[in-house]
């Protein structure tokens, strides 16, 4: 049977009530369906593999313990990544308070790249992400988790708000200053664009020429050695 056969046609809130009431297998289920993403959010937050990794597992640890506080007033999705986003931000504050950035460090910023990227894309390619890598580390965490999950993942202002539990003018104000930061860092990058500033005009949420390029999507490879959570089915 195919993985997570067993839950098809199960909404993720029946899930998260059924582990609540003690089905050992359902928790698993949520892991499976939401790690990916909650790990491309991670790793674009905060700029480190282990750290992300380590994010993602005590949100998901998180979530496990407190799934019998949810009450349905957004989705499951949306609850997950406002706990992972709250965990990479107490991360990156704890980092700032140690005046480290591991995004300073060069052969850590080369683990960066998945193996299948740094095996077939081109070196543009990664050396692009590594300079993005290295201009979002310069933001404020609130800055470059807003940016994350608005230019990088693809979510509407409204859902990013929800996400961070701030208002949307707040993901808005946070957007537009960490543009505006980034965009000397990156103009560079796309110098054939710099008179072109139509191609992206329907950018709901970016601002001409300082928009930040997206995120792979829902299978961004997550972490190949993360614990177990108790009940989580496998990798966080």
């Amino acid at each position: 049977m195919a993985e997570g056969a067993a839950f098809d046609g199960v909404s993720d809130q029946d899930l998260l009530a059924r582990h609540v009431d003690g089905d050992p297998d359902a928790f698993g289920e949520i892991v499976r369906r939401h790690r990916d993403r909650l790990w491309a959010v991670a790793l674009r937050t905060l700029g480190d593999r282990e750290e992300a990794s380590d994010a993602v597992q005590d949100a998901l640890v998180s979530a496990y313990r407190a799934a019998h506080t949810f009450r349905g007033q957004s989705a499951v999705t949306t609850w997950l990544h406002r706990i992972t986003v709250n965990a990479c931000l107490d991360r990156a504050r704890k980092a700032a308070s140690r005046k480290t950035s591991p995004v300073d460090d060069t052969e850590r910023l080369e683990q960066l790249l998945e193996p299948h990227e740094s095996a077939s894309a081109p070196a543009e390619r990664n050396d692009l992400h590594r300079q993005l890598i290295e201009a979002l580390g310069t933001l404020p965490p609130d800055q470059r988790a807003a940016l994350v999950l608005v230019d990088m993942q693809g979510y509407p202002v409204a859902e990013a708000a929800r996400v961070l539990d701030v208002p949307t003018g707040t993901v808005k104000s946070r957007c537009a200053r960490g543009r505006a930061r980034l965009l000397p860092l990156l103009t560079h990058l796309r110098p054939e664009k710099a008179g072109d500033g139509k191609e992206s005009g329907d950018g709901r949420n970016r601002a001409q020429g300082t928009s930040v390029p997206p995120a792979a999507g829902p299978t961004d490879a997550g972490p190949s050695d993360s614990a177990a959570v108790k009940g989580g089915g496998g990798r966080a």
